[in-house]
């Protein structure tokens, strides 16, 4: 695929030069669940790419880094924000 691998900042994995996110992480538990098994872990670094970080709210920008989505074998582009977590039960200001 012509990706570049890079040195993490804080765990032994590499991440990838080209993306504009990596997120590093230690895996403090592994479940099985029959067919697959889930990873919890713990995030201990972030590497955000500054062209992508909103200076308005300092936030990543997942619109401009044109991210994707891989579920059940195909790839998907990630569409317009609809919402975010909690938004149905937020609190009133």
């Amino acid at each position: 695929m012509q990706l570049t691998p890079g040195k993490a900042s804080v765990v032994q994995a590499p991440v990838i030069e080209e993306s504009p996110l990596c997120i590093e992480c230690r895996v403090k538990e592994v479940m099985a669940l029959g067919s697959h098994d889930m990873f919890i872990a713990d995030v201990v670094n972030v590497l955000a790419d500054d062209r992508y970080m909103d200076p308005a709210t300092d936030a990543f920008d997942m619109q401009l880094a044109g991210l994707l989505a891989y579920s059940h074998g195909k790839y998907y582009t990630l569409g317009e924000f609809i919402g975010k977590f909690g938004w149905s039960v937020k609190k009133k200001k």
